[in-house]
This record gives C-alpha cells, structure tokens and sequence, in this order.
C-alpha cells in the first residue's frame, strides 16, 4: 500500500504564500516522477507542476514565476512553494507520484486525497 499524506493548504490572502508538501510511504520501491495537480470547482483536474526524477521541471503557463516544484528524494516528499497567489488559484491541489513497489514491478500512478487552497482577503 502506498499512502500520500498532503499538508499545508489553507486560506491565504492574494499575493501571499503557501507552501504544500506531500509526503509518500508505504511499500515503494522507487518513485519516478512527483506531481502537482489542482481541481477548481466546475473545472477540469490541470497538471500545475511536475518535476522528473531528475532534476527537470514543467510548470502551466498560469503559474509559471510563482510557483515552484520540488523534492525531496530521501524522505519521498514533493513540495509546492506558492506565491504571489491569485483568487485565481482556489482549488483542491492533488499531489500525484509514479511509484513501482518492487523492482519488478511497473511504475503506477499513486494520487493524495487533497488538500483545499483558499485565496481570499
């Protein structure tokens, strides 16, 4: 079983920061690639941010130069550094890893439950 536990949503004023982490355990072998994805009510689930299992990185045009990708290896955790946040950003974010759980074993998507990111003054 393979578990992803999110953290750091919440309500934030525009123009301020939040910074998500998304945290895997469980029975994982390796992780490929690690990401980010959000869901605004009424709209379609949107890739925001994904980083390889090297160092590369791809980001939606609407959060390119606020947002940044990043991960950590050794503890199986990927983080979303988010600033200058816009109304505009309001959805449930979903992190999303490509795991195997053993060395024979393919690679399988793995998604977090989510969790609520507010913008609002």
């Amino acid at each position: 079983q393979v578990q992803l536990v999110e953290s750091g949503g919440g309500l934030v004023q525009p123009g301020g920061s939040l910074r998500l982490s998304c945290a895997a355990s469980g029975s994982i072998f390796e992780i490929n690639a690690m990401g980010w994805y959000r869901q605004a009510p009424g709209k379609q689930r949107e890739l925001v941010a994904a980083a390889t299992a090297g160092a590369g990185t791809n980001y939606a045009d609407s959060v390119k130069g606020r947002f940044t990708i990043s991960r950590d290896n050794a503890k199986n955790t990927v983080y979303l550094q988010m600033n200058s946040l816009k109304s505009e950003d309001t959805a449930v974010y979903y992190c999303k890893i490509e795991a195997r759980r053993t060395v024979w074993d393919t690679y399988r998507q793995y998604w977090g439950q989510g969790t609520q990111v507010t913008v609002s003054s």
